[in-house]
């Protein structure tokens, strides 16, 4: 094994040294496994490739690592071993194949893990943390806002990483977790007119900084190579936020400089070359460009789908994966870094494929699944496969291409879920006759009943948070939202004492997380059940919808000219989404304010989720009481910069960071309508600004009369 190998065999590292990557930057990682009669040599291009050789081994033998831990680990009982023909030399063509854990996610088992499936640490890449504005300290306003094309800011950071950079330790020169300002005052400098991009960042928001970013990058580059120039250190940088879009002006970049492209905000379901996601198409370019640029020095950062739906609900993302991977490849990047929670109930064996297909990436996916299931669940194989086939395939066919919370009902329709759980039920009927005689089991066997328990949880997770939306987001009957909510969150609970790695519950402070979504409809049951109001008329589920693309509503008067829907008579909100993208833009039509539009298959011509101005319509009806009263209406869920009508007459405006998670997370606008409620038919219209992602409402809009203030208020 090892070195002792080469030494009794050097024909064996010559052999390897052919497969190796000839100019690593990092690391290059290769194994030989051969057998000469009755001897057996296993060795790598280094230690860690040596022990990758002993895996490659265990792994010809049955062996399989999963998930972390004990848990995941799948070891056959056999009488005996058999070396059989063993000729195999393999180098991958990845430099970085690894992930960390955020999130205070479970660190148990993650080195083993890591190793036994062929993939690395990430210490060997220079650290692209946000780190710029510990360099920059002491300029501008604030971290985001310093000149960037100044000479002395240049000189400023290359003071500030010096002593570093002169002892070759690799720095950071990531900018900071936000939005960089690129006004032509914050960055004055003598070429700020050909430095400050004029190119606008519609992921963002904002312009684009790339362009004046990469001019303070190459000028600390070369001032620190100046100083040392014989220092081996590297600069880490991040392309990321508003400094994603690759730069307009022609640009070389210095040879020290490694990037790390972080996708946050671009489609996470679809693969790059998806016909259904113009934003990963978009991502190809912008991807292909910086490879080139980069001249193969990037990492892509890769973000596990735990991180983009906070609820712990499955979400494995193998479809995008495998479809991009052969892709980084043949662009010669050095790799891949994975940001995940873990979360197992929600990546499952996410990891695993990850760390197969970054050591060989042609490696079949659809035969390491075919492996995978009787291994992992023994006698449960088949309805489990088809239980998560099914979460692969819902995944795989959505039309969705945003992400958090909002898409899971959008996704996991009632036909998913009722598949999964007859799966779930025959899966549970294989193994009853094991649980019954548990006593006297296998290890194995004990570990497939386990298995099978754990895939339980995760469905009850999964169908009280469905539960949950449903009578939110469709009934508005809060307190049905609350009682599944706790139901789903003690589901949850029961996961987590089972394994902290399955859930991630920690650090969930906020209405952006489950336990904040619950109490958001703790808050809104107030205003319907006496509290805080009472419920006067919960508004449609289907309103009417119009498309503006040219922003010709107010002059239209889209908000109280009449409604023509014939052009969709019989058809409603069941219009199926895949053919909506398409209908005519001229037309009213009919959706549902439970799912935001664009989940419905409202998309721009191109397919892009912006969509301009949306309008909604619809009408309801108020007795004299009702109406002389102090009457609200409640957007329990509302995307968007928006403007409200009632019979005509303006009634409010709604205040709203275009950028979504800006916002506070429950999306809420409260209106009062005062006098312009009448007894009788009123009609009501929301004009929306939607300029990224999600567009209009999400959550069912009610009516109601706040509860009268004590005396003492």
């Amino acid at each position: 094994m090892g070195r002792e190998a080469f030494e009794a065999r050097p024909d064996l590292a010559v052999a390897l040294a052919a497969k190796l990557k000839r100019h690593p930057y990092v690391r290059t990682d290769g194994i030989i496994l051969q057998r000469d009669r009755n001897r057996v040599y296993l060795a790598g291009s280094n230690d860690e490739s040596d022990y990758f050789a002993v895996a490659e081994l265990l792994r010809a033998w049955g062996v399989r690592w999963f998930m972390p831990g004990a848990f995941g680990e799948c070891v056959p009982a056999e009488d005996a071993l058999r070396i059989g023909d063993l000729n195999e030399v393999y180098a991958s063509p990845f430099e970085i194949r690894s992930f960390w854990i955020s999130w205070v996610g479970d660190q148990s088992g993650r080195d083993d893990f890591l190793l036994r499936n062929m993939m690395t640490r990430a210490d060997d890449l220079p650290p692209a943390g946000h780190h710029l504005g510990a360099l920059t300290a002491g300029l501008g306003k604030s971290p985001f806002e310093i000149p960037l094309t100044d000479p002395e800011t240049a000189e400023h950071v290359a003071d500030s990483a010096d002593k570093l950079f002169a002892a070759g330790k690799n720095v950071s020169v990531a900018m900071e977790d936000g939005l960089y300002s690129s006004s032509g005052e914050d960055n004055a400098g003598e070429d700020n007119a050909e430095t400050v991009s004029p190119q606008w960042d519609k992921y963002m928001l904002r312009f684009s900084i790339t362009d004046a970013m990469l001019t303070l990058y190459n000028r600390v580059a070369n001032i620190l190579h100046e100083r040392h120039p014989d220092s081996a250190s590297r600069l880490g940088f991040l392309i990321y936020s508003n400094m994603f879009l690759p730069p307009v002006r022609p640009t070389k970049l210095a040879p020290s400089l490694f990037g790390m492209i972080a996708p946050i905000d671009i489609d996470p379901v679809h693969a790059m070359d998806d016909a259904r996601s113009p934003e990963r198409r978009e991502f190809r370019t912008i991807f292909d460009t910086w490879a080139k640029l980069t001249e193969g020095r990037l990492t892509v950062y890769d973000y596990d789908q735990s991180m983009l739906v906070w609820r712990d609900l499955p979400n494995p993302s193998i479809q995008q994966f495998r479809g991009d991977v052969r892709r980084y490849r043949d662009a010669g990047i050095l790799g891949i870094d994975t940001e995940s929670r873990l979360a197992l109930a929600t990546t499952f064996i996410n990891l695993y494929l990850r760390g197969r297909l970054l050591w060989r990436p042609d490696e079949d996916v659809d035969a390491l699944l075919d492996d995978f299931y009787p291994k992992f669940f023994g006698p449960a194989a088949a309805p489990m496969a088809d239980y998560w086939g099914a979460i692969d395939s819902a995944w795989e066919a959505s039309d969705v291409t945003e992400h958090e919370f909002y898409v899971a009902p959008v996704v996991y329709t009632a036909e998913v879920v009722a598949r999964l759980e007859r799966s779930l039920r025959r899966a549970e009927g294989m193994i009853d006759g094991m649980v019954a005689t548990q006593a006297s089991l296998t290890r194995n066997e004990n570990l497939y009943i386990q298995r099978v328990q754990f895939v339980r949880l995760g469905f009850e997770v999964l169908r009280a948070y469905l539960d949950m939306t449903r009578a939110a987001a469709t009934d508005a009957d809060y307190s049905a939202a609350v009682a599944a909510g706790e139901q789903g969150l003690s589901a949850r609970q029961q996961l987590t004492n089972r394994n902290p790695a399955f859930t991630t519950t920690k650090l969930e402070a906020g209405y952006a997380f489950w336990p904040g979504e619950v109490q958001q409809y703790r808050e809104l049951r107030a205003y319907t059940d006496g509290d805080k109001g009472r419920l006067v008329l919960k508004l449609p589920v289907d309103w009417n919808f119009h498309r503006d693309f040219g922003k010709v509503g107010l002059q239209r008067h889209y908000y109280d000219a009449p409604v023509d829907i014939d052009y969709q008579p019989g058809r409603g909100s069941e219009y199926p989404p895949e053919r909506r993208k398409d209908d005519p833009a001229d037309r009213w039509e009919v959706v549902r304010t439970d799912r935001y539009v664009q989940a419905q298959g409202i998309r721009a011509a191109d397919g892009q989720s912006a969509l301009g101005d949306i309008w909604y319509r619809t009408d309801f009806s108020v007795t004299a009481s009702e109406a002389a009263g102090d009457l609200h209406v409640m957007f329990p869920g509302l995307f968007n910069r928006c403007t409200l009508w009632l019979n005509g007459d303006e009634v409010g405006r709604r205040k709203y960071d275009d950028l979504w998670w800006k916002n506070d997370y429950r999306f809420e606008w409260d209106v009062a309508l005062g006098a312009h409620v009448r007894a009788g038919a009123n009609a009501l219209a929301l004009r929306c600004h939607n300029i990224s992602h999600m567009g209009g409402m999400f959550r069912r809009a009610f009516l109601y009369q706040p509860a009268a203030a004590s005396p003492s208020k």
